[in-house]
């Protein structure tokens, strides 16, 4: 088979598995972010996420995660819930309402891999879900599939930003898209002004030591530090996604593993405070938001009511 029909069969597996968008671009080693990331860390944005300074050459070069490394497939998820929380309950990111989508996705790209081997040969590749060494947003924009915004998130015109990104990294030489997307950003600067924390900072730098995530979810210290205003937001954060213009455009999944949780969306501000460990652990075994542990959801619960 050629390499437009090999194209267009990983593209119509993806769509099959339930894959919003499917991008390709050829399997270069990136120069360019080389240099971004290195300044990036340099100066300590990334706070106490050292395993971010951890296989710096693997991030940046294909080929040193699959050998002979032709093709970067990059596919979107959409996660944008059809409810919301009560209004006044302490907040969650979109992301977390349903079933950890480190599994959900890493399920999707065996598949995926799979169908590609089976219709179409013996091939090399690996599958990659946001805790790999992958620069997904480079490679998302190398696709076509869209544009990193101001506050840092890939955002699509046609969809908005609140998507997951995936990649497969293959041997498979296949067609690519022409390359980066347009940025449609403008003059907005919505995301920088309405940041709570006063993370995100001129030319799509967003220093992770200020934002709310990092503080909610990473930082593994008893205390968060007081100085900081998280507008009720108890895991993660949507503010710079929320007051996007580009969002208006989001539509909710149709990923049953994204359901949210009953009581994600029902707890009120006393039924989490009331929560016992042994029911945490119990509700949400499935739930991103077993990563903050339960004396973490606890400490970020006493800091937003302080």
């Amino acid at each position: 088979m050629s390499k437009e029909k090999h194209t267009q069969l990983v593209k119509a597996y993806a769509k099959q598995l339930g894959f919003d968008f499917c991008g390709i671009a050829k399997a270069v080693k990136l120069e360019e972010d080389a240099r971004r990331l290195e300044s990036w860390l340099h100066k300590g944005f990334n706070g106490s996420m050292q395993y971010m300074e951890n296989y710096f050459e693997l991030r940046i070069d294909p080929a040193k995660l699959v050998p002979g490394a032709k093709s970067v497939i990059t596919l979107l998820l959409n996660y944008f819930p059809e409810e919301q929380q009560q209004e006044e309950a302490p907040k969650i990111a979109k992301y977390a309402y349903g079933k950890d989508y480190h599994e959900v996705i890493r399920r999707k790209l065996k598949l995926l891999l799979q169908s590609i081997k089976e219709h179409i040969g013996e091939i090399n590749g690996r599958g990659f879900v946001d805790s790999a060494p992958v620069l997904e947003r480079t490679w998302a924009q190398k696709s076509g599939l869209g544009w990193v915004g101001k506050n840092g998130n890939l955002i699509n015109k046609q969809s908005g930003s609140f998507f997951f990104i995936a990649t497969l990294i293959t041997d498979l030489e296949l067609e690519y898209e022409d390359g980066f997307a347009k940025d449609y950003c403008g003059t907005c600067t919505k995301c920088i002004d309405h940041c709570p924390t006063e993370a995100i900072l001129p030319g799509k730098v967003v220093d992770g030591s200020k934002c709310i995530s990092y503080f909610t979810i990473e930082l593994k210290d008893a205390l968060i530090p007081a100085k900081n205003e998280f507008s009720n937001w108890m895991f993660g954060c949507d503010v710079c996604q929320d007051v996007c213009p580009w969002n208006r455009f989001s539509k909710p999944n149709n990923e049953i593993d994204f359901k949210p949780l009953p009581e994600i969306l029902n707890f009120s501000k006393d039924d989490w405070e009331e929560l016992t460990e042994e029911s945490f652990r119990v509700i949400f075994k499935d739930s991103p938001l077993k990563r903050s542990k339960f004396e973490g959801i606890k400490r970020n619960l006493h800091f937003i009511r302080t």
